[in-house]
């Protein structure tokens, strides 16, 4: 079970230059430039509400725009299909105006279509060369299909779907079964775990050190600096998450660890266990064990939730995953992170996902603070008791009850947040 786990980490723990949304909208428009070349003429882009609602109105590395729009024309015109998710890191100030200009003279349309998956993207780079095509479905990297002048070059649906759950293997286990692999693993074997946590603080430190977005981590640390919060564990867990937002969705041109496909996750499922295990004076082995604890739960709740939803993965999947590895760090078992569990899902399940922003930061902040105040309860014997809203019983059905409301009870929650962000009527 540890190389299926190690394998699952390193596929769903990388890094991403800007947020993953508008990321793969560019990584679209790079390889369907790519395969045409020639002058661009247009760009049409198609995506499902998901993306576009998490791509509408935060910054884009290599730019001061926001937005699908100025990622397809950045991707198209400087970037680099094989970065992956850091497929703008190639971009400079001539790419940035190129894409400008097309922006200006009206030249990439976006249009939403959900009849496809609720995870998809169809750029169409139209060139003097003629029409080149890239469809992405189901995750942030994974390119179903590209054509180039009505040639099909690459056409790999089937094994996409199949491959887009390379972390089905996850619900062979219980989340408990899983977290005692690690627990009982050697701590060399996730060493790659350190990466992510030096990424991700260093960003943090830029957002402390500079301004962006509503500079949420800012305050928080001139609050901690007056004595108007106390210089302790929880406040520099909200200080460091926050400012690490702060940067990210002002369009930082620096990288962050991602989880599960988000780079939000990877903040929240990284930065609160850092932040705690070096309160707490832990060793180095106890801090990467808490890091895959964290991302392990982070991507088991995902399979129940899915890969985007309408409620905030940060607070419902990445906060969990947080307070499983703060509560390894506290001295818990499995009593412990069973109660862990439940706090956090009877705390903050509710809180929607109405697109990424700089706003974000503040839901992140709260996602990380609940973490660490969901396992000191636990830790203290304090939990939600089995029936109390959607916590269940054991971890399992609890995992199961936070699916079916992130699926089936938020149905109608994207078109509507949507429709508010365009200033639509809602009918």
């Amino acid at each position: 079970m540890l190389n299926k786990i190690k394998e699952l980490l390193n596929q769903e723990v990388v890094p991403a230059l800007g947020c993953t949304e508008p990321v793969a909208v560019a990584l679209a428009a790079a390889s369907a430039k790519k395969i045409v070349e020639g002058e661009i003429e247009k760009i049409n882009i198609i995506v499902s509400s998901n993306i576009f609602k998490n791509a509408y109105s935060v910054g884009i590395p290599g730019s001061k725009n926001v937005g699908l729009h100025i990622a397809a024309a950045l991707g198209a015109v400087g970037g680099d299909p094989k970065n992956k998710l850091q497929v703008l890191k190639t971009i400079n100030k001539e790419h940035e105006d190129m894409a400008k200009k097309l922006l200006d003279e009206q030249r990439v349309m976006v249009d939403v279509d959900d009849s496809k998956c609720n995870f998809y993207i169809r750029l169409e780079v139209i060139t003097s060369n003629g029409l080149g095509v890239c469809e992405i479905k189901h995750k942030h990297s994974n390119i179903v299909y590209l054509e180039a002048n009505g040639k099909i070059v690459y056409e790999n649906n089937e094994v996409a779907v199949a491959n887009s759950n390379n972390n089905d293997f996850l619900k062979e286990y219980t989340l408990t079964e899983l977290i005692n692999t690690i627990i009982e693993a050697d701590a060399n074997d996730l060493e790659f775990m350190l990466d992510g946590a030096d990424i991700n603080i260093k960003i943090a430190q830029e957002g402390l050190n500079n301004s962006y977005g509503m500079e949420i981590g800012r305050r928080y640390k001139e609050m901690i600096d007056k004595g108007v919060l106390s210089n302790d564990i929880q406040n520099n867990i909200l200080m460091m998450t926050a400012a690490a937002s702060d940067a990210r969705m002002a369009g930082c041109f620096m990288p962050v660890m991602s989880s599960a496909g988000s780079g939000n996750h990877g903040i929240t499922a990284i930065i609160p266990v850092v932040v705690c295990a070096s309160g707490l004076n832990k060793s180095q082995d106890d801090l990467i064990k808490a890091l895959a604890i964290s991302h392990i739960t982070t991507a088991y709740i995902k399979q129940f939730t899915g890969r985007l939803s309408s409620v905030c993965g940060c607070g419902v999947a990445a906060g969990v995953g947080a307070a499983c590895g703060i509560c390894y760090l506290l001295g818990g078992g499995e009593k412990e992170f069973e109660y862990t569990i439940k706090n956090m899902v009877g705390d903050i399940t509710g809180i929607v996902c109405d697109g990424a922003k700089p706003g974000c930061a503040i839901k992140l902040s709260t996602a990380a603070a609940s973490a660490y105040k969901a396992a000191l309860l636990a830790i203290n014997g304090s939990y939600v008791p089995c029936g109390n809203g959607i916590v269940g019983c054991d971890i399992e059905q609890t995992i199961k009850n936070l699916g079916v409301f992130s699926r089936e009870g938020m149905k109608n929650a994207d078109r509507t947040i949507i429709n508010i962000m365009l200033k639509k009527e809602v009918c």
